[in-house]
């Protein structure tokens, strides 16, 4: 169903992530929308890093909705704003990841919609068709 290659031609990747994802079989999609370091109850903490693991949270929440895991992630596009702790980022991610190498981007970005937010994920996902589809809220 997936696999994640990095060709042998191309220098490898720079960080936790593959170049290439090949999806074969029947399969369903998820496409998540940006999700920001926002708890449910609207809370925005000022550490860029802590919203980054509550990105990563809701990132998760949105996966378990449609009854899928980080094991299903294909593409993860990450937008940060400022300055990060590079260290501290990477540490966070690839404990989430949980040496998943899904595809990846990372972008600093000059803002993103409201000035308090420092990160936003994008995320796609597929699965077996034959999963359980979560329901919609």
């Amino acid at each position: 169903m997936k696999t994640f290659r990095n060709p042998p031609q191309i220098a490898a990747p720079l960080a936790a992530y593959s170049h290439q994802a090949e999806i074969t079989g029947p399969v369903r999609w998820l496409v998540l929308s940006g999700q920001v370091g926002m708890t449910s109850a609207g809370v925005l903490p000022d550490d860029p890093i802590e919203q980054f693991g509550l990105a990563l949270d809701n990132v998760t929440a949105n996966l378990a909705a449609a009854g899928m895991s980080q094991a299903d992630l294909v593409k993860l596009t990450i937008y940060l704003v400022g300055e990060f702790d590079l260290h501290r980022r990477r540490e966070r991610l690839s404990a989430w990841l949980n040496d998943l190498r899904p595809c990846m981007t990372v972008m600093t970005v000059a803002a993103l919609a409201t000035p308090e937010l420092r990160v936003e994920i994008e995320a796609i996902a597929c699965a077996d068709d034959t999963a359980t589809t979560g329901s919609q809220q």
